[in-house]
């Protein structure tokens, strides 16, 4: 799949798929989903490529992303339909891949993938669904 590259470097992991989502007050210090509203409710966003449509929330969701990557917590990459400024700037000081363009009906929960942050291309890869 293609889409536009924002941030690169490579990550792979399992998608696991949000709703729009904000870092401040909708994920907690160790990467669960504290938003009762959103799909991804309890689920932990720690280690996988999170697709969600696009970001919401204040500009401190950018410190909330790199408090996660300083404790270990944050995802492997993000993907977004529309990538904003609040989690792009929060990819980048915590040197996560990142790429938008990406619709999010083209995966489910659970594929494995591989992301080229640069290059804008996710990669479904042959593992075993969680």
């Amino acid at each position: 799949m293609r889409g536009r590259g924002i941030f690169g470097g490579k990550a792979e992991g399992y998608v696991l798929h949000a709703d729009p989502l904000s870092f401040l007050g909708g994920v907690d210090e160790n990467g669960i989903v504290i938003d009762r509203k959103n799909r991804a409710f309890e689920k932990s966003i720690k280690k996988k490529v999170l697709a969600f449509p696009y970001g919401i929330g204040s500009t401190v969701g950018s410190y909330a992303i790199y408090g996660l990557k300083k404790r270990g917590c944050a995802p492997a990459a993000i993907i977004n339909e529309r990538a904003e400024p609040i989690v792009v700037v929060g990819a980048v000081i915590s040197d996560i891949p990142i790429m938008d363009g990406i619709e999010m009906g083209k995966f489910s929960d659970g594929d494995y993938v591989k992301v080229h942050g640069e290059k804008g291309i996710v990669e479904k890869r042959k593992e075993k669904k969680k």
